[in-house]
């Protein structure tokens, strides 16, 4: 069974490598991807059909010759199209083409009239130049088709490792990869460019998967972190399973707190309590029931609550308010013991440009002084001072921008250097989320329903997180499973979905996960 390692298109290459120094046969390896190709298409048109196979003039090529070769001998009418001179194929691809004993036809763009289902075999993920010529004529009346296009390994025209393309790309309704996913498949926009990916076992032994392979890399799932999730024990009691407290923001800017405090109480914290500014007292109790409430007015008070060093984890940042208020609460949090999530305006209010428009400006303790604040670095000492007490960060792609301005590449690289630089683990937020922790493992999660893209469910990830770190969970797991439990929540609910129904979702989550 193909584990959840993801591997970029070098690491792919060297498996390849490796598994043939093993002993497995290249072309076994390459008459096996053929294989897994041509039982795909076999699900998507019936015997007969007519599927046009085209192929590029490299391994990709050669899995597309194989697959033709198959659905012609199960009935399919199969028209074989080769880009280039088949006299120029080399290797294993020359040897599949030598196996071929039909037509090869030439690549016109008119190449796809009349046809059924296409496969795309043009161009595997380590193409990384944008196509040109005939081969961007091609994709483009792919894309004009209006056909089923089933690719191999990942839509021509896409950077497997990156997920991104710098010219014409297929739009694929089904992609078949092998041995282990890119980032590609897991990523936007490449996720989408892939439609439904099926990963295949093609023979490549896991065991490769060590030394120079140890890929750090994973598509998030409970496989990765479950050992670590905490199950409710017979003989516990609410105060083995943690405290969890959540700073609210000021009057009439209070919900999103709530939202989180709910979220971390569902998921397993024994208890939970707001911190209202006193502006907030009276409609954060109007609303709470078996969250509790406590006062805090200031920094200091914040630091005098969290003495109690049952509270052992906290959230700050939902609804807080941008600008030194915040930023002063914050530090006042991270020089605590406490396990701390940071979301929202406690981000913002550390980045180097900031606003006030898009929320309240603070907690009102002070006179808002936007010149004075502290920057990005002033964060990050505070959290490498921790000695190891765990932060977690949950921007999203605005205050991630905002936060770490200079990082760069794929989402993947670009949170795995933010989590470097910050000493705390990131969740870069989106439909394809990562998770990154500074010693270099991430993980990309890919169970987000379109539908959970609304107003407070970020909240409600933020106290899912909490929750999970009052329970002892350790933070990278932690924020892995959280991310899993909010998407599998909003799956759950489906269509219609509202913040508020994600935290009352979770115990058809944790059921499954228990």
């Amino acid at each position: 069974m193909p584990g959840f390692e993801v591997l970029t298109t070098d690491q792919m290459a060297r498996a390849d490598h490796l598994a043939v120094e093993a002993g497995v046969p290249s072309l076994t390896l390459m008459e096996n991807a053929g294989r897994a190709v041509a039982d795909a298409a076999m699900t998507m048109v019936k015997p007969g059909s007519r599927v046009a196979v085209l192929c590029g003039p490299g391994n990709n090529g050669g899995d597309g010759l194989v697959a033709a070769r198959l659905l012609k001998r199960a009935s399919y009418d199969v028209r074989l199209h080769l880009l280039g001179d088949k006299a120029a194929l080399k290797g294993d691809a020359a040897e599949m083409a030598r196996w071929w004993d039909g037509p090869v036809r030439p690549m016109e763009p008119h190449t796809l009239e009349s046809m059924h289902l296409i496969i795309d075999a043009l161009f595997g993920a380590g193409l990384t130049r944008p196509l040109d010529g005939l081969a961007a004529k091609i994709v483009a009346a792919i894309n004009e088709s209006g056909l089923p296009v089933l690719a191999v390994d990942v839509p021509s025209g896409l950077d497997g490792t990156t997920g991104t393309a710098t010219g014409p790309v297929v739009q694929a309704t089904r992609t078949v990869t092998f041995f282990r996913k890119k980032p590609a498949h897991l990523l936007l926009p490449g996720r989408a460019l892939c439609g439904e990916t099926v990963l295949s076992d093609i023979g490549i032994p896991a065991t490769i998967l060590t030394g120079e392979l140890a890929t750090r890399a994973f598509e998030n799932a409970p496989g990765q972190w479950q050992k670590a999730f905490p199950s409710p024990r017979t003989d516990g009691h609410k105060y083995s399973r943690g405290h969890a407290l959540v700073v609210s923001g000021p009057a009439f800017h209070s919900g999103a707190a709530r939202l989180a405090a709910r979220g971390a109480l569902r998921a397993g914290a024994g208890l939970v309590t707001v911190a209202s500014p006193p502006s907030a007292l009276p409609e954060n109790a109007a609303h709470l029931t078996a969250i509790m409430i406590t006062p805090c007015e200031s920094p200091a008070a914040l630091s005098r609550i969290l003495e109690d060093t049952r509270k052992n984890a906290l959230l700050i940042g939902p609804g807080a308010g941008i600008g030194s208020d915040t930023a002063r609460m914050t530090e006042a949090a991270l020089r605590s013991g406490a396990a701390v999530v940071l979301d929202a305006d406690a981000l913002t209010s550390f980045a180097d440009t900031k606003r006030n428009d898009d929320g309240p400006v603070g907690f009102g303790f002070t006179a808002a002084r936007q010149s004075d604040a502290p920057r990005p670095s002033s964060l990050f000492d505070l959290i490498r001072d921790r000695s190891g007490r765990p932060v977690v960060l949950t921007p999203h792609e605005g205050e991630f921008a905002r936060l770490f301005p200079d990082t760069s590449g794929s989402k993947l690289d670009r949170a795995r250097a933010a989590a470097a630089q910050s000493g705390a683990i990131v969740i870069l937020k989106g439909a394809d989320t990562v998770i990154a922790a500074p010693d270099g493992r991430a993980a990309i999660n890919a169970n987000a329903p379109p539908w959970l893209a609304t107003a407070g469910s970020g909240d409600v990830l933020a106290g899912i997180v909490t929750g999970l770190l009052a329970q002892g969970m350790p933070a990278y797991e932690a924020a892995c499973a959280a991310v899993w439990m909010h998407g599998e929540a909003a799956t759950a609910f489906g269509p219609g979905l509202i913040a508020e129904d994600l935290p009352e979702t979770l115990p058809r989550v944790l059921a499954k996960l228990y």
